[in-house]
């Protein structure tokens, strides 16, 4: 089983990434878990969300204490909030920062794989919007291979057509795309 933690804030779309790699991998046969946790809820606040993805039934309905993957996509919570805590020694760490991977280790004192990429000036470039939350989804794909990233591109288009148009739509896959290419 594969367990990823996700550090956001509310608004940033923590929740639907960890819903949207549920999604991709349910597609291809897997089994999934994916649910929030708030602290108060509202915008801004610091929160968390969880996806699991396993071969097997998940039977554990816990929040992820012991993360394989660790995004953060809100980078202020680097040095601030502990967003290492409990990630396996092998496990890996995507953060959506300007910074090298060596700044990052050094600020959290994680010894294991640590990844960078920007995804809020990718998705501001992009969407006109700091939604770095789906270009983060893309970063995670190259780094891990987990799922396809068609699988993602198909469930934004799915999830965001009608709602944002066929431009801004195609303008979030693009930053997924950017992602995918330029994460560290």
């Amino acid at each position: 089983m594969i367990e990823i933690r996700i550090h956001g804030r509310g608004g940033q779309g923590a929740k639907t990434a960890a819903n949207f790699l549920a999604m991709a991998a349910m597609e291809k046969g897997k089994q999934i878990q994916s649910f929030p946790e708030y602290g108060p809820e509202r915008a801004g606040a610091p929160m968390k969300a969880y996806t699991r993805i396993s071969d097997k039934k998940i039977k554990t309905y816990a929040p992820v204490v012991s993360p394989d993957i660790v995004l953060v996509i809100d980078p202020t919570f680097i040095g601030n909030i502990n967003v290492t805590e409990g990630i396996k020694q092998d496990g890996i760490m995507i953060v959506n920062s300007r910074e090298t991977p060596d700044k990052v280790k050094e600020k959290t004192g994680f010894s294991g794989e640590v990844h960078t990429v920007d995804a809020s000036g990718i998705a501001i470039s992009a969407t006109g919007l700091n939604k770095p939350n789906v270009p983060m989804l893309g970063a995670l794909i190259k780094i891990t291979d987990l799922i396809p990233v068609e699988s993602i591109e198909k469930l934004v288009r799915k999830k965001f057509t009608e709602k944002i148009g066929e431009e801004k739509t195609q303008a979030t896959v693009e930053a997924i795309n950017r992602a995918y290419k330029e994460v560290n």
